[in-house]
Parts: C-alpha cells; structure tokens; sequence
C-alpha cells in the first residue's frame, strides 16, 4: 500500500476551452516552470516578478513576431488549482492562434499535457481527493440540474466528509483494539465493545444507503433507454412526437409507417431519456419491416424502461397479459400506456383493463395524460423524488468498494456476536479501512491514477 503519488517535474500545457472558434480561449500552464516560460513569451513585463492571483494584458511574441494581444492570469503554488505555478493564457478564439499559442510554450520548454492531467497533478498535490477529483469529470459532463448538482456536491467534498468521519472513528476503534493485542496477558478491554457495536450498526446503514443511491445515480449521470413499443398504429410516433413537442417522426394512419428506431433525448425532472420510437411489432412478409421489428425486440430488451403502448379499442386484456407476462419472465421494466381513449372514454377503458390498475390512459394526439406519465417515468427509474442535497453515488468504481465495505462491516458485527477475538475484529476493521482509503485514492498506484484520469478532457 502507498499514498499520494510523488509530483511532477516537467511543465504541462493544453487548451483549457471547448474546441472551435469562440471569442476568447484559455491555454493552461502548470508546473515548476510555468511562470518563465510565459515570460519569455511576454516581453512587456517580467512576470517572475509579479504576485499570485493577477492579471496582465499584453502582445505574446514567439521566434520574432507577435501571436497575438492576450490576458496573462498568474496562480502561485500553493494557491492554484494543481498547488503548482498555473498561468491561463486568455487569446482570441480562432484555432490558429490556440495552436500557435501552444506550440509557443512547448518550444519554450513545456510538454503536452495528457488527458486529465491539470486534475492529476491536483490530486497528487492534495488539492482534491480522488473523489473531488473524479467528480470535475463529472461536472464537465453534466447536462442537466440532477447532475450538476450532484456532481458539485461530490467536488465539494460531502461524499468525503462522510466517508472521512467513518474512518476517523474505525482507525480509533481498531488503534484500541490492537493496544489490547499488546496487554493480552493481562485480559483487559480499552475498546468499547458497546459503542463500537452501535458504530458498526449505524455504519451499515449508512453504507446501505450509498450503495442504493448507485442506482438513482446512475440515472442521474447517464440518463435511461427508454423504447416505445407497440402493435403498428398504436400510436408510438404520435406519442415521441408529443413528448418532445414537435413533429420528430413521421406519422400516418398507414401500418408499418415507421421501419427504422427512431431516438431524441428528453430531460424530464433532470432525468435524460433517451426516447426510442420503434416499428410495430407484427407478423410481416414485408423484408424491410421485418427487419425493423427486429430491431424493436433489440432495443426492448437493451431499454432501462419500456413503454408499452397499446391501442385500448382494439387490444384486450388478454393480449396485455401476454405481454406483460414475456416482460416480467425477461425481467424488463415496463410502464403499460392505453392510449386513445377519447374513441371509448376513459372510464370504459378502464374498466376494460381494470386487472392493471398501473395503465396510464392518455390521448397521444392531444397530449392528455401525458404529464403524468412523464412522471411516472421519472417515479419509475428513480423509485421516488431526486434528493440532491443527500450524497449520491455516481462512480461505479465508489460503488464497488462500498460494497466490499459493506462486507467488511458485516464481517465486524457478526464476529462481535460471536464473540471473536480482538485480532480478528480488528483484521476486519482494517479491511474496512482499506476500501475506504482506496475511495480516497489514499491506497492506489501509478497505473491506476493513468486510467482514471485517462478519461478525461485534455486541459482539466
């Protein structure tokens, strides 16, 4: 086991703004010799003179001409964002000039920065904890409230405060147990076996309730494939186009209209979904439509949740039971949809279905009901109302380790039922420890590191 990584000595540099021509970007600088080697790149004032946290506007010259007019911003270590030197260059948005700029500082003694590696070199300098670190990734990503939220509750620290607070009080607990190991001969206890039991039970819950949120986190940051199947007809189209409130697919009163899955995104409460429109599944001697059904037994079975949409004048109960019964045997996730009621009202159909009391009834074509059944689509793939403010587990590496604390936590809790000496508890509370300092990052390699933050854009 080791801890934070050693630093860098070289200087990094990449383009910190989204590619393309914008008004202004931002090239990034970090290391021991940031600060020289925008000074030689800018002639008007000697920067190594100048203090942290200022701005300063001038002409970048390189091999005898000038690149362009920039905004030099200076960050002293400790006081930066990688706890090294860090200068932003802001340039003019054109693509020649980020380039130029760029190659600026290579030439004057600086390297390409790899992907992820301004947040690296925070991490290893104990700016952020791994978990901060990975949530910038997160953030960077995000796309709706939900994740965004939760993505800077993370970078904030809150998943680590609570994860911190646990340790402190295990490493307490394991220290007493193992100054007992030392006294052995003289049989006395310095550990509260009570108070560390109560800790192990309220550590369980805790613990419990992170490795549920994975699932709502999940959601959170990668949205849901949501496929809208069907008999033809049943109004499938209809439907995608009256969730995204315009004419997205092609609607006819002619069967097997739509042949290919058709897909848009949809932000319901913070949740994405991404919607799929698919041909009507039916018996067809038409090749290209065959295909097309297909295809629409392929997303069903892929799709985090299905909608299944039927006709309520001409499907009968019977035929919904099949299908609900093929659903439950493949253990796919549904939400059953009776739509154009307005041919028989709403209250016959109702009783026509009344063994499914989960139907959602609506009118595709005029848009009734279909506020509640986007609510159901959020109920349905959150199991109740997105909490923000409570940590939410999003990182699938978190997850696995919170299971193997988890494990390690039971394992204390039936040793103390059963009576099991100090060392053996204290194997298992270390074990414990060990997951949640690999959460930390506290407990990780080179390797490791260079995998996580590969995934990153380069520039954070």
């Amino acid at each position: 086991m080791i801890g934070k990584l050693g630093g860098h000595d070289d200087t990094i540099v990449a383009i910190a703004t989204a590619p393309g021509i914008g008004a202004i970007a931002v090239i990034r600088l970090s290391g021991a010799k940031a600060v020289t080697i925008a000074d030689k790149l800018f002639p008007g004032k000697d920067l190594t003179q100048q203090s942290g946290h200022t701005m300063h506007f001038g002409a970048m010259h390189h091999a005898g001409r000038v690149i362009d007019e920039v905004v030099v911003s200076l960050y002293r270590a400790p006081k930066s964002y990688t706890g090294e030197d860090v200068v932003e260059i802001s340039c003019h948005g054109s693509p020649y000039i980020q380039q130029q700029v760029v190659e600026a500082c290579i030439a004057t003694g600086a390297r390409l920065a790899r992907p992820g590696e301004f947040t690296q070199r925070a991490f290893l300098n104990g700016k952020l904890d791994l978990t901060q670190a990975e949530s910038v990734a997160d953030l960077i990503a995000s796309n709706t409230a939900a994740s965004h939220q939760t993505a800077i509750r993370q970078m904030r620290g809150g998943f680590s405060r609570e994860l911190q607070a646990l340790r402190e009080q295990l490493i307490r607990f394991s220290a007493l147990i193992e100054l007992e190991l030392d006294f052995s001969q003289e049989d006395v206890e310095f550990a509260d076996r009570t108070a560390l039991y109560q800790l192990v039970e309220a550590a369980l819950t805790e613990v419990h309730q992170l490795i549920r949120s994975f699932k709502a986190g999940n959601v959170i940051k990668n949205g849901v494939n949501t496929a809208i199947i069907g008999r033809p007809n049943a109004g499938k189209s209809t439907l995608l186009n009256t969730l995204l409130n315009e004419n997205r697919a092609i609607v006819s009163d002619i069967a097997g209209t739509t042949r290919d899955t058709i897909e848009e995104v949809l932000n319901i409460g913070g949740i994405l979904f991404r919607l799929i429109d698919t041909a009507g599944i039916r018996e067809s001697t038409d090749a290209i439509e065959s295909i097309g059904v297909q295809k629409s037994l392929e997303k069903m079975r892929e799709a985090g949740i299905v909608l299944y949409l039927f006709d309520v004048s001409e499907l009968s109960a019977d035929e919904v039971a099949r299908q609900v019964e093929e659903f439950e045997g493949g253990g796919i996730p549904y939400l059953l949809v009776g739509n154009k009621t307005d041919v028989m009202g709403e209250e016959v159909a109702r009783k026509k279905f009344h063994a499914f009391p989960d139907v959602i009834f609506i009118v595709a074509k005029g848009g009734n009901g279909v506020r509640g059944l986007k609510d159901q689509l959020v109920s349905q793939v959150m199991g109740g109302e997105i909490n923000t403010e409570n940590t939410i587990i999003t990182n699938v590496r978190h997850y696995a380790a919170l299971q193997e604390v988890y494990s390690a936590l039971q394992d204390v809790k039936r040793g103390m039922d059963e009576g099991l000496p100090g060392d053996l508890l204290a194997l298992d509370i270390r074990r414990c420890l060990h997951y949640l300092a690999d959460i930390a990052g506290e407990v990780t390699n080179e390797d490791r590191l260079d995998y996580i933050f590969s995934k990153f854009c380069i520039g954070k």
